[in-house]
């Protein structure tokens, strides 16, 4: 099975329980880092990581667009699911690197994306992921030396965003940009550039920071 085959069967299965309920295993776990494409990208990476599927939950809209999502009144926030080999990284180590990756400190959206849709969060599907949430977001804290306002929710319906915006950061399709016409892998890398995202970062996290110039 090809690498896209797989993308395209595990995006079929998030929507699939986007129309139902939460589907999270105890090898998945959902949060919202702000723009999903950095997110996606960011633990795409990681050893241990498979697929990452951008979306949206946490809102009160079935099936919500992402121009209604951004747009607000929806509820939802720009969140990813990971899925992962517990055999390899556990769930402490995602959301160590996670508190790390994003300026848990920002209630009103995260670098230059403002808004409630762009805020953080981590989901918990269970008692399990409750406490590790629970401990990742304490040592952050201490670490840190600041109060992290990211809050620790429950899991429910999330849904898959459309196909244009998965995968976003390595996509070699043409787009027009003010940049001129550009790939979406050279697009993402300019925004993430000029959101700040990763300057920012390092200015809390210094060498703590994992994925900061990715």
């Amino acid at each position: 099975m090809t690498l896209q085959a797989f993308k395209s069967i595990t995006l079929m299965a998030a929507m699939a329980c986007g129309l139902s309920l939460s589907c999270a295993r105890a090898d998945q776990l959902t949060v919202a880092g702000g723009c999903f494409w950095c997110v996606e990208s960011d633990f795409e990476s990681v050893q241990g990581v498979g697929d990452v599927v951008s979306g949206f939950t946490g809102g009160t809209v079935a099936n919500p667009t992402y121009k209604q999502v951004v747009r607000g009144g929806t509820g939802h926030l720009e969140a990813v699911q990971i899925n992962f080999d517990e055999s390899q990284i556990s769930t402490d180590q995602i959301l160590h690197l996670f508190f790390r990756s994003i300026d848990a400190t920002d209630a009103g959206g995260q670098f230059c994306d403002r808004g409630h849709s762009y805020s953080t969060a981590v989901f918990v599907a269970n008692d399990a992921q409750r406490a590790a949430a629970e401990r990742a977001k304490a040592e952050a804290e201490a670490e840190l030396g600041q109060k992290i306002v990211t809050p620790i929710l429950p899991a429910g319906a999330f849904y898959a965003v459309d196909e244009y915006h998965q995968d976003y950061y390595k996509q070699s399709k043409k787009i027009l940009t003010r940049f001129g016409l550009i790939s979406k892998k050279d697009a993402y890398k300019r925004y993430r550039t000029a959101c700040g995202r990763d300057a920012r970062v390092q200015e809390l996290w210094g060498n703590a920071a994992p994925f900061a110039g990715s």
